[in-house]
């Protein structure tokens, strides 16, 4: 299994995180962004930066992912195209995705986006917080727990 992480907007709460699992289970992780994201010094990351563009980082994570991987994104259109892979995918604050709940997501991120377009003003996701990167925290460590196997 191969970790990816979509670096654009990932949390500083989790890198610490996301960097001890990786430490603790030597998980090859390639952090992909348009930008310089560091998650943390260790021998199993890979850095990516890709070219300026919509959906670039989110094009390649797609394009190098196979089946059984794990990627942390909160992208939802990114999370879809991943489970279609038969791969793996968890948000920011803990959601893991799948065949199951997916659609759905999906079908009310579209919903709200066009709200937006109409010109309604919608709040927005609220606020990251501890609550949140502990929910991560749990959901990748049942995660790992489950599908990880050290080699």
């Amino acid at each position: 299994m191969t970790l990816f992480i979509d670096g654009d907007a990932f949390p500083n709460l989790l890198k610490p995180i996301v960097l001890r699992s990786i430490e603790r289970l030597a998980i090859n992780t390639k952090v992909i962004a348009n930008k310089k994201i560091h998650v943390g010094k260790s021998k199993y990351i890979e850095y990516i930066i890709v070219e300026q563009g919509a959906d670039e980082a989110d094009h390649l994570i797609v394009e190098l992912c196979k089946e059984a991987d794990l990627v942390i994104t909160a992208d939802i259109p990114l999370a879809d195209r991943i489970i279609n892979k038969n791969a793996h995918a968890i948000d920011h604050r803990g959601e893991l995705y799948s065949v199951d709940n997916i659609k759905q997501y999906l079908a009310m991120r579209n919903l709200m986006e066009s709200i937006r377009e109409s010109g309604e003003m919608t709040g927005g996701p609220k606020a990251f917080g501890q609550k949140d990167a502990h929910a991560f925290a749990n959901q990748l460590n049942a995660f790992l727990a489950k599908h990880y196997i050290v080699q």
